[in-house]
């Protein structure tokens, strides 16, 4: 007899905690990347050690405060369930004897509403042809995390006896592909505690950064220089460097990178950059303060020519909406070198992660 299926409803959350939890996080990361900034500018290097070991300290808190939580959940069993097979489709591993397979599939508890699913697994070749469209399998997930599904590939002999004779409806949408979404007010929490985070920061060494006794320095290339012409701007220190063009001109334009780091190396060392940030018509080099270790990399050895296309990818994400702003930063903090690009529009904020190929590695869709 076939199951009446209905869409199954996300468990509820703890709002305070999850809020906290997006306040801490956002101050985290306003703290450290203001921390880089600014020690990279006073060349104090504690400050800039400082954001190095901040999120790395944060992320130790995070695991060892959830120990207590996945030690409970390990110790609870993992519910199972027979599930129909909506559709299929290989996504990688062609190169192995195991297939990353993307499922979407109708799970139907025995004591809950039916739900939609859609998950990747890797399957074994030889076992391909056992899953088919329609088809019904046997399924795990934790409880209470219902987006967590698992093909069972040996159940036992009274789940498959179920399955063989098993006919299941398919279930509405929507699709669960990952945890329910923590929603804007954590989005404007995280982002407040960012950007307040940032400010105290800058306000903590502004003395350091705008307060410093020139008259008392030597005249010397530490001194910031600056030039300009009627379509654009560029300002030099010893720490740091800026390009602004005009409002006709955009860093999108064939050859406005490679001309404005030019503007920016010329006639000064081979200095290495601790980030680079572009926007439409403003580029802002941070350099690494002399002698340090930190993890720098060649602002000339940059993959310029991809910058445009990946703009273009990231302000193409579905979702987006229009206008679109954008910014590129580039960094190598976790030791090899990264390629963000950032895109918000009227509907959503998309992103992306390239490698210093220009080569995407990651995207993350507009929410």
């Amino acid at each position: 007899m076939p199951t009446t299926t209905t869409g199954a409803v996300p468990p509820a959350r703890n709002m305070p905690v999850v809020l906290a939890r997006g306040f801490l996080t956002g101050g985290v990361i306003g703290a450290s990347l203001a921390a880089l900034v600014v020690g990279g500018i006073i060349e104090s290097v504690p400050l800039f050690v400082t954001g190095l070991a901040l999120p790395a300290a944060y992320g130790l808190v995070l695991f060892l405060a959830g120990a207590p939580r996945r030690t409970r959940e390990a110790a609870i069993a993992p519910r199972t369930a027979l599930a129909v097979v909506e559709s299929m489709e290989a996504v990688g591993g062609e190169a192995t004897s195991d297939v990353a397979v993307r499922f979407d599939l109708t799970v139907a508890p025995d004591d809950g509403p039916a739900y939609r699913v859609a998950f990747t697994q890797d399957i074994n070749v030889a076992d391909l042809p056992d899953y088919r469209r329609g088809g019904v399998v046997v399924v795990s997930y934790p409880p209470g995390s219902p987006w967590r599904v698992r093909i069972v590939k040996r159940p036992t002999p009274e789940w498959e006896e179920r399955a063989a004779g098993a006919r299941l409806d398919s279930a509405p949408g929507p699709v669960l592909e990952s945890e329910p979404s923590e929603g804007s007010a954590v989005g404007f929490v995280t982002l407040l505690a960012l950007l307040l985070a940032a400010a105290g920061v800058v306000l903590l060494f502004r003395a350091d950064l705008f307060g410093e006794d020139t008259s008392a320095q030597p005249p010397s290339s530490a001194q910031p220089t600056s030039s300009s012409s009627p379509s654009s701007t560029t300002v030099v220190s010893s720490a740091s460097g800026t390009v602004t063009l005009g409002p006709d001109r955009s860093f999108l334009d064939k050859g406005e990178l490679r001309n404005a780091l030019g503007s920016l190396t010329k006639g000064t060392d081979a200095r290495g950059a601790l980030t680079v940030v572009i926007r439409d018509r403003l580029l802002s080099i941070v350099y690494a303060p002399t002698g340090s270790q930190a993890p720098a990399f060649a602002p000339d050895s940059l993959p310029y020519d991809r910058f445009p296309a990946l703009v273009e990818e990231a302000r193409s994400s579905p979702g987006v909406g229009s206008p679109r702003t954008w910014q590129l930063t580039v960094e190598r903090l976790t030791g090899s070198l990264t390629v963000r690009v950032g895109v918000t529009g009227t509907e959503g904020t998309a992103s992306l992660e390239a490698d210093g190929d220009g080569k995407v590695v990651r995207r993350i869709p507009a929410h």
